[in-house]
């Protein structure tokens, strides 16, 4: 048996340990329907050919426990003996009581016994197709599931196949923020936990979700109800639902991690601007609502954003700054994956990153995703080394209308990028394109990592940027380019390709990652007065 896959938290960042080596997952989630041998039969070729060493599947309650008791291992041990036989790692989705907040995975047999497993309602009674999570019945129902298909992974996945276990899928509240059922108005009304209050209440701007003096010294007592020591309002409703539905996840987690003790998550689906908690899928493990979730559910090990939104870089810094390690399990499958990507690996040593319903991926997507996971798969021990220890930096474009160049400081030298993401002509008779006009419209994704790897030495990698080098401080030396080599990296080992100078580093001012074409390049910086 190898070694049970594990976070490593004794550095500057997490990693990923799998056979007790640094493991980056080079992703894609299947759709939600997708994870039958039938239907991926001719996918898994094409999934290796992008450069995937990780698949993301649903394993759903439905199917291996339709009757209460009686397991069906049928679609699992498919599953695993197909990504054996590929030569991928999973990580299992657990789609139990909740998938994008409804519990439309939940057996029929839990569904068909609304007074054994009731449902959440809303303020006027009306009830709903989400388990509540205020019932000891549905969550222990679902624990023992989970706990069982643990115990058959225990068996039947020696290997560890399996690297990380997604507990639930985008838990939350909607079209209220909070549950009205019998259940829930007891707790609401019942003593509050000593719960830390959330920073986001704190900055309410006023009223009665601000916490009075009497109040704050009534939660750190575990005195007053919900109402008393939190305040009224969506705001105030919604981290009364985070509790309770991290306590719920907190249970089934444990539960199945007393069989096997797997890294587990749970993934949050996220809040468009200007909504109001009831008004997105409230209460789920967002980053606002992220110490709520840590205190009710410490047997999980993070939680994750899916990311669909344009503003990548916003929502991955904003789960980073919460405290987590980055995992991305879902992000959109346009062509801007491939930058994202990039970013998630090179700004926050990402545990990993996945677009969803990666079978579907093909054309300009599927290539851009291919040359991006080369260059990872390249960089992942550079990037296991450097993540988190101030030496290593992701770019991409704060805005689709740059006026000037992005700056960012990597320890004493400061960065300015430029990001191009048109095809740019040809180089005619050794001239450099200095309009910079575009050679057609199609649009290109632009992003790159960098990490110093010593005091005046640097890995460039990735699609459409061009960086100059500028000394920290006004006045201060010039930073110039010594050498520049483009080729790439085998098994830790550096492969040089061809020198670049002249036209490619416009004799000696910048160092060009093309757009359309992904590149890895080393390069040396020296100082001058």
């Amino acid at each position: 048996m190898t070694s049970l896959p594990r976070l490593d938290r004794s550095g500057s960042a997490t990693r990923l340990l799998v056979d007790d080596e640094p493991f980056v997952i080079r992703g894609g989630e299947l759709g939600n329907s997708s994870a039958e041998r039938a239907t991926l039969a001719s996918v898994w070729p094409r999934l290796r050919a992008m450069g995937l060493n990780t698949v993301v599947a649903p394993v759903t309650w439905e199917a291996i426990e339709p009757a209460e008791g009686a397991f069906d291992w049928s679609s699992v041990d498919e599953l695993l003996e197909d990504a054996r036989a590929h030569g991928m790692r999973l990580v299992v989705l657990w789609f139990g009581s909740w998938k994008n907040s409804m519990s439309c995975y939940a057996p029929g047999w839990v569904k068909a016994d609304v007074a054994r497993f009731p449902r959440a309602r809303t303020s006027r009674g009306e009830p709903l197709e989400i388990l509540t999570p205020f019932a000891d019945a549905n969550r222990d129902a679902d624990a023992r599931a989970f706990a069982a298909l643990m115990a058959h992974l225990r068996e039947v996945d020696r290997g560890h196949t399996v690297v990380m276990v997604q507990v639930e899928n985008e838990v939350g509240m909607v079209p209220e923020a909070r549950d009205h059922s019998p259940q829930a108005e007891e707790a609401f009304t019942g003593p509050v936990p000593a719960l830390r209050r959330p920073a986001h209440l704190h900055r309410a701007s006023a009223g009665p979700t601000r916490e009075a003096a009497p109040a704050r010294a009534r939660r750190r007592r575990g005195e007053g109800t919900w109402t008393e020591v939190f305040g009224t309002g969506p705001e105030a409703e919604e981290v009364f639902q985070a509790w309770a539905f991290a306590r719920y996840v907190d249970a089934v987690a444990a539960a199945g991690k007393a069989e096997l003790d797997l890294p587990m998550y749970t993934n949050a689906a996220l809040i468009r601007p200007g909504a109001r908690p009831g008004q997105y899928p409230s209460a789920g493990p967002l980053p606002h609502l992220a110490e709520v979730w840590r205190a009710g559910a410490p047997a999980l090990d993070f939680i994750a954003p899916d990311i669909y939104f344009p503003d990548f870089a916003h929502w991955a810094d904003a789960y980073a700054a919460a405290g987590n390690p980055l995992f991305v399990p879902e992000a959109l499958r346009s062509i801007d994956a491939a930058a994202n990507a990039l970013y998630a690996f090179g700004r926050h040593g990402a545990l990993g990153f996945s677009p969803f319903g990666v079978e579907s991926v093909d054309g300009d997507a599927a290539a851009m995703l291919t040359g991006a996971y080369d260059v990872v798969a390249q960089l992942t021990p550079l990037i296991a080394a450097h993540a988190g220890d101030g030496s290593m930096t992701g770019l991409l474009p704060p805005a689709d209308d740059m006026r000037s160049p992005h700056r960012v400081r990597l320890a004493d030298v400061v960065l300015e990028a430029t990001y191009e993401r048109v095809p740019a002509p040809s180089l005619a008779d050794g001239v450099i394109n200095e309009a910079g006009q575009a050679a057609g419209t199609t649009r290109l994704p632009a992003a790159a990592i960098v990490i110093r790897t010593g005091r005046d030495e640097l890995v460039v990698a990735g699609i459409g940027v061009t960086l100059t080098f500028h000394d920290t401080e006004p006045g201060g030396d010039v930073v110039g380019i010594l050498t520049c080599e483009e080729g790439r990296y085998d098994g830790g080992t550096w492969r040089r390709e061809r020198r670049l100078n002249g036209d490619q580093t416009h004799q000696g001012r910048h160092v060009r990652l093309e757009p359309g074409r992904f590149a890895v390049q080393r390069v040396r910086l020296y100082r001058y007065r």
